[in-house]
């Protein structure tokens, strides 16, 4: 702790205990304050003013400090001012004196307690942030509450000083007012128990939860405003009408019809969305062909030859769509259709909260559900339009090598095509604006990606922002702005391609499907805006996968497609809070990346408190034996406790191994059980134990084991 606090905290337990080791709150009671009532009056009458600023400020050190004798000193103010100064010295003293205390929390404690728990506070900070105001007008409106106790644990919370300060002085008037008016009347108060009866706290009880109340009526109000001058169909169609039938249109239309609903599912080109036919399916079977041709390459270390692979790009990407069309059937119409949806072929268009257009026909629905993914975003490079430039949605239309290969992006999509392309022989520049590829994982795991693909051949530019395309004497360039950031010096780089692909990031389809002329909220990143059941703030239509923008996983829109379609068909009896406590993902480079949880990045820029350990996989015994040691397993826990804040693993099967730390998150399960675990041997899923035996070694009790070993010793006779 730092001095400055050490001296706050210390002047105040002084100044507290001093006021009770010289029993200065006997001053501060009802008998007191009748007894000497008109000697307090004799003086006030005398030195009106010196009396009125010593009250003030008294109030506001007995406030500030969190002292008994509040009520008291409120009591008091009416007995000696009336009511209408006594109520402006108290309203302004009170409110003064509980942002002093607010402000010392704030500045001896918040720092400390969000840095320990600041991984569970994250959503009630965010509530804070949002309705923060809210919450303090209600708790102030009702006496019952300990003032003093909310001034400090509203110091812990993200809510500015300025709101803080007016909140209080308007929502402590009435409870003040109530006070100063007693004390007007002080002769016939017996104790303070007969100011407020149970009658006048329940009156301010039901008033400081109105604003709650009115709160959810304004938004409800809000909500059906909507649906104010729409017509709505005195039958539907369906009980719920799905756009898009990527990972969230298939399951939200699913679970629908498991609980009997009559679904229609919308798709305008294929089933399966981007992740089965640009996605996740082709990039995993080009990755796989990657990984044979490195292995190949690469044989000596299992004792055989190496042998320069003869890539036939033309048979690579017809294997490609075989896997595709082998997977195809999980995703088919006709599979949907033998579930008991409606699988319909066409362009959607919604035209009203109840309606969607297809195909020239108007259907009638009760819930909508916008599934409608994203497409590759293209960046606004001068001189693009010249050339010829891939996606990951149109890459797969190879047939050849692509031969000088520029990709654009360091992120996961990029990462993996670049990878796999250099394996499979194209000469790859990888380009990345930013210091790093792989951007949103730790430093130690994207440099190892860095590494291994610069051994593999891949010239990385990190750093560099593309700015133009240009074309001299019939040969591209791509022109990049390189900013050196030890030197501050610029210069520009000429890289010349055959073939770009871009891969840059993703960008929502919510357009041209008629969301916009109906009033659906859409932010400015593009994507639908909606609430925590998936709603948008038009009530009956929800948002589900990439087109909310959130996170862009095919698991993460299958698990929001569970909570759109429930609270779809059931909001009206129970609604559920869609829950992203545990978000996993993996980049399927080689060695894999995968991740749950808190980074170590993140931790340290949110000031979250945590302890770190590292299991290194090069001493794995299968990970030896299979020739494939790179990588690690480093696990963020809360200091001092097993319990898990986040987990990166680097290494072969990553995307596999991060599943027992899911759950084990999921469950709140800690580093103890995981060790307690019984692993089979050898396998590569015994990382995860001998990280958590890291953790266990970090945290012997070494005082305890001085007294065991002296056990020991007498046990031996010496």
């Amino acid at each position: 702790m730092k001095a400055s606090k050490v001296i706050i905290l210390g002047v105040i337990t002084l100044a507290i205990a001093l006021f009770f080791t010289y029993d200065l709150h006997t001053y501060l009671s009802l008998s007191f304050l009748k007894e000497q009532q008109s000697s307090f009056a004799e003086l006030k009458a005398e030195r009106p003013f010196l009396v009125t600023g010593i009250f003030f400020i008294g109030y506001i050190i007995v406030t500030a400090l969190s002292l008994p004798g509040a009520a008291i000193l409120t009591l008091a103010a009416g007995a000696l001012f009336g009511l209408f100064q006594g109520l402006l010295i108290v309203s302004f003293a009170s409110s003064l004196g509980a942002t002093c205390a607010f402000l010392v929390s704030r500045y001896l404690f918040r720092e400390s307690v969000q840095a320990k728990f600041g991984q569970n506070l994250k959503s009630f900070n965010k509530g804070m942030a949002k309705d923060g105001g809210l919450y303090l007008f209600t708790l102030r409106l009702v006496p019952a509450f300990p003032f003093f106790l909310i001034n400090l644990l509203m110091g812990l919370t993200p809510i500015k000083t300025w709101r803080f300060y007016w909140i209080s002085q308007v929502g402590m008037l009435a409870g003040t007012a109530v006070f100063v008016n007693a004390g007007t009347q002080l002769a016939q108060i017996d104790s303070l128990k007969g100011i407020l009866s149970p009658g006048l706290i329940f009156s301010f009880v039901l008033l400081g939860v109105f604003p709650i109340i009115a709160k959810r009526i304004i938004a409800m109000v809000k909500s059906k405003k909507n649906l104010k001058h729409i017509k709505k169909p005195q039958s539907f169609d369906y009980n719920m009408l799905v756009i898009g039938a990527g990972a969230g249109g298939l399951v939200s239309s699913y679970i629908a019809a498991a609980v009997k609903a009559k679904v229609g599912l919308i798709e305008r080109h294929k089933m399966g969305g981007d992740c089965l036919n640009t996605g996740c399916v082709p990039s995993k079977a080009l990755i796989r062909a990657g990984h044979a041709a490195h292995d190949m390459r690469n044989a000596a270390k299992l004792g055989l030859s190496n042998v320069e692979p003869d890539v036939d790009f033309k048979a690579v990407f017809e294997g490609v769509h075989k896997v595709i069309k082998e997977v195809e059937p999980h995703d088919s119409i006709e599979r949907y259709t033998d579930l008991g949806v409606d699988c319909i072929t066409g362009d959607a268009r919604v035209i009203s909260p109840y309606e969607v257009e297809v195909n020239g026909k108007i259907l009638t629905t009760k819930n909508i559900v916008i599934a409608t993914g994203a497409r590759p975003f293209i960046p606004d490079i001068k001189g693009l339009e010249q050339v010829k430039y891939h996606t990951s949605d149109t890459i797969w239309e190879l047939t050849e090598n692509p031969g000088r290969l520029i990709v654009l992006g360091g992120g996961p999509i990029g990462s993996e095509l670049t990878q796999s392309f250099a394996r499979l022989g194209a000469e790859v520049t990888q380009v990345e604006r930013g210091p790093r590829i792989m951007p949103r994982e730790d430093e130690d795991a994207a440099k190892w990606i860095s590494d291994n693909f610069i051994s593999e051949g891949v010239t990385l530019l990190t750093g560099h922002a593309a700015e133009e395309i240009i074309i001299k004497d019939g040969e591209k360039f791509l022109l990049c702005t390189y900013k050196d950031t030890r030197t501050d010096d610029t210069r520009d780089i000429l890289i010349p391609f055959d073939t770009l692909l871009i891969a840059v990031g993703r960008s929502p389809n919510v357009r041209g499907i008629g969301l916009e002329e109906i009033g659906v909220e859409i932010n400015e990143r593009g994507a639908l805006v909606v609430d925590d059941y998936l709603r948008t703030n038009i009530p009956n239509i929800y948002g589900v996968g990439d087109v909310i923008g959130s996170y862009q996983f095919t698991h993460t829109a299958a698990h929001q497609a569970w909570f759109a379609a429930v609270n779809a068909l059931f909001g009206k009896f129970k609604q559920f809070t869609v829950d992203y406590r545990v978000i996993p993902w993996a980049t399927f480079t080689d060695p894999e990346v995968a991740r749950v949880g808190l980074s170590e990045d993140e931790a340290k820029a949110q000031n979250v408190s945590y302890e770190m350990v590292k299991f290194e996989i090069e001493e794995l015994d299968r990970a030896i034996a299979d020739r494939k040691t790179a990588g690690f397993v480093k696990v963020l826990t809360v200091p001092g406790k097993d319990k898990i804040l986040g987990v990166t693993i680097v290494g072969n099967h990553a995307g596999d191994l991060i599943a027992e730390y899911v759950q084990a998150m999921k469950y709140n399960i800690g580093l103890n059980k995981v060790l307690g675990t019984i692993h089979i041997y050898p396998t590569m899923a015994e990382a995860n134990k001998y990280a958590a035996g890291e953790w266990k070694r970090a945290h012997v009790p070494h005082k305890l084991m001085t007294y065991v070993e002296k056990f020991h010793k007498w046990g031996r006779g010496k």
